[in-house]
């Protein structure tokens, strides 16, 4: 199950069964099972509060994940600032609603156990992001 919170912005629009839905198949593919996601939009300011409080980083981010997984379990949060999704749409001249579901998929990916430090890995989440963007169904809201 999939929740969608906000802490000091408004709720994004999008249609949250079609993402519940993708993200939980993106678990299936990665043959986890999806139990329990919050998602949490946020502002870079609050981000940045959290980002220095839990991991001693003082640096906007644009996701926060909080890994809670067992076996094959999927239990997390994903903090995500709206202000870093809107200017990397914008630096990577992508829409708003591209980088948003890039970002909670993003998140999704770390859970599952996938890791972005090293160039490798950086390379593989990025194949991983695009190739599930790209089995990703709009339905209307």
């Amino acid at each position: 199950m999939i929740s969608f919170f906000s802490e000091d912005v408004d709720l994004p629009n999008f249609n949250q069964d079609a993402v519940s839905e993708w993200l939980n198949n993106v678990c299936i593919k990665e043959s986890k099972e999806l139990e329990e996601v919050s998602i949490i939009f946020c502002s870079d300011d609050y981000l940045l509060d959290m980002n220095n409080e839990y991991l001693q980083h003082d640096y906007y981010t644009d996701i926060i994940t909080f890994d809670y997984c067992f076996d094959n379990q999927i239990v997390g949060d994903l903090f995500i600032s709206i202000d870093r999704v809107l200017d990397n749409a914008n630096i990577n001249n992508v829409t708003f609603d591209n980088e948003l579901l890039r970002v909670m998929v993003h998140g999704v990916l770390h859970l599952i156990g996938f890791k972005d430090k090293s160039v490798d890995d950086a390379i593989l989440m990025r194949q991983k992001e695009d190739d599930y963007l790209n089995l990703y169904v709009p339905r209307e809201t």
